[in-house]
């Protein structure tokens, strides 16, 4: 029964779309019918500027963080944050309070590595931003990212977080299935400001 209410608490914290939140809030802006329409930091970035994509991608990032630490929080120490923390990237995906269509699971999930790994997480937000000043895909960088999260898993012989990294890395790689088809086809849109 902990075990059941720590997930309904993580989803539900994922679920909080902070996209549509500061965009009809800050900006008058519904960011699902702008842009790609996706609910995360990437959009929001492209449709409300730099200083709402931060607010966004940062607090992405902690829905992800604060579900890993929700065993903590309540006392169930014996409870594997991981695994809470991967019902917070579901609720970003597939969120109850946005009619179940969310953001593309990177920020979250960078979120729970953050939780569990802060050196791990410094890697791969290297990994990232050297990936995304390299081809300017936001995408693609996200993808290798997830990839890097699995090595340094597997480097730091931390066994649960490698199970966890292939997971986050499968749901990144799907939610980028439409990406991947513009990358091939050399459709996909670049950044201009790196």
């Amino acid at each position: 029964m902990d075990y059941i209410l720590l997930v309904i608490i993580a989803y539900l914290l994922g679920s909080i779309p902070f996209a549509l939140i500061v965009g009809k809030v800050g900006y008058k802006t519904d960011i699902r019918e702008h842009g790609s329409g996706n609910l995360g930091g990437t959009n929001t970035f492209r449709v409300l500027g730099i200083k709402a994509g931060l607010i966004v991608t940062i607090a992405d990032i902690l829905k992800g963080t604060l579900a890993t630490q929700l065993p903590f929080l309540f006392g169930m120490n014996d409870i594997n944050p991981l695994i809470i923390g991967i019902f917070a990237v579901v609720g970003h995906m597939y969120p109850l309070f946005a009619k179940f269509k969310g953001g593309k699971a990177v920020a979250t999930s960078g979120g729970i590595i953050l939780g569990v790994s802060p050196l791990l997480f410094a890697i791969i937000l290297a990994t990232f931003f050297l990936m995304l000043y390299l081809t300017k895909y936001v995408s693609l960088s996200s993808m290798v990212t997830g990839v890097v999260t699995v090595i340094g898993a597997l480097l730091l012989q931390e066994t649960g977080l490698v199970i966890v990294g292939v997971i986050l890395t499968a749901f990144v790689f799907y939610r980028h299935r439409e990406n991947i088809k513009r990358i091939i086809n050399k459709t996909e849109p670049k950044i201009k400001w790196m």
